[in-house]
C-alpha cells in the first residue's frame, strides 16, 4: 500500500489523533504592548504581561 494512500489501517490512527490547536505567540498578540483587552460575548477581559513575564487574565 502506498504511504500516501489515506484508506485502510491509517484511518484508525488518524481518527485517534487530537485535533491540531492554533498556536499564537503572546508577543505577537500583544504587539509590543504589556496588556490588551479581549472581548467575549459582550464581556471584556484584560490580558496583562507582568514584569516577571507571567500572564494574568482578569475580567
Amino acid at each position: 500500500m502506498d504511504r500516501n494512500d489515506r484508506t485502510g489501517a491509517g484511518d484508525t490512527e488518524d481518527a485517534l489523533q487530537p485535533p491540531r490547536l492554533r498556536r499564537i505567540n503572546v508577543f505577537d498578540l500583544l504587539d509590543g504592548e504589556r496588556e490588551l483587552i479581549l472581548v467575549h460575548r459582550q464581556s471584556e477581559y484584560r490580558l496583562r504581561l507582568t514584569n516577571n513575564d507571567k500572564l494574568i487574565l482578569t475580567k
